[in-house]
């Protein structure tokens, strides 16, 4: 009985002990692995410190960025705000000036029209003027030849067979242009001094216009010599010179105490003969 006893008390110390030792292992186990966790969450802790403090100096650097990106953004929307203020001004100055230039243009191209019209009205009007200057050539030439065949010679006051007799002023000039003689065309006044024509002198001394009638006076190589009573496109001939020439002198026109008309000389006769 004392050793089954025995045999159950050292049954019970051994359970005892064995429960001790695994007891103040778990604890040991315990104390280990809160040494550890202890150790990370302190490693824990001074990683959270730094990665604050890095995300502080973050935050102060985008801070810092985000003022500067502020003011510069201020800036450059003044700048823009400049620039398209001016280039609303330029576009404005722009535009004026080309409607300025347009309306210059359209101004200038109105009057271009307007002298354009002016040129054609005057051009019209000139060629009407060049048909009418040709219309009166044509008629003129047809005027001399037919004045051409209206002269003719007439027996003069001396009895010698006339040149040419012009009785106008368009046949005179034909006969000047011919260049046979010399003409020179005269007007004579009543009652006043002699009048020189080449190398004679002539005086009017009576105009009888009722009966186209008159006398004059010829002065040459200091002789004077009066024609009395003559008649309109009479031919009036006498000579003059050292060679004596004939010279005849034509009255075209006899009004009231004037008469008009023309000398005809040789050719070789000169007004200091």
């Amino acid at each position: 009985m004392r050793e089954e006893g025995y045999v159950e008390e050292r049954s019970v110390s051994g359970a005892l002990l064995a429960t001790v030792a695994i007891s103040l292992l778990a604890a040991l186990g315990g104390l280990v692995w809160c040494y550890s966790l202890q150790k990370s969450l302190g490693v824990a802790q001074v990683k959270l410190t730094a990665a604050d403090q890095r995300n502080a100096e973050l935050n102060e650097k985008l801070e810092a960025t985000n003022a500067r990106l502020r003011a510069t953004s201020a800036t450059l929307g003044q700048s823009v705000g400049m620039t398209q203020k001016q280039i609303e001004l330029k576009a404005q100055s722009i535009m004026a000036q080309q409607k300025a230039a347009q309306a210059k243009l359209e101004e200038a191209q109105a009057a271009t029209q307007k002298q354009i019209g002016a040129v054609s009205t005057e051009v019209s009007g000139v060629k009407t003027d060049v048909g009418g200057v040709k219309t009166d050539v044509a008629a003129t030439k047809t005027d001399l030849e037919q004045t051409k065949t209206q002269l003719n010679r007439v027996m003069g006051d001396a009895g010698v067979m006339s040149g040419l007799i012009a009785t106008n002023h368009s046949e005179l000039e034909i006969l000047k242009h011919k260049g046979d003689r010399n003409y020179y065309e005269f007007t004579l006044q009543k009652g006043a001094q002699p009048t020189l024509l080449s190398t004679i002198k002539l005086q009017l001394k009576k105009a009888d216009q009722k009966h186209s009638r008159y006398t004059l006076n010829v002065s040459a190589d200091d002789r004077m010599i009066e024609k009395k009573d003559k008649g309109l496109n009479e031919p009036v001939q006498f000579y003059s010179g050292k060679d004596p020439a004939l010279f005849e002198l034509v009255v075209n026109s006899i009004d009231k105490n004037k008469v008009s008309g023309y000398l005809s000389t040789p050719k070789n006769k000169t007004a200091t003969q």
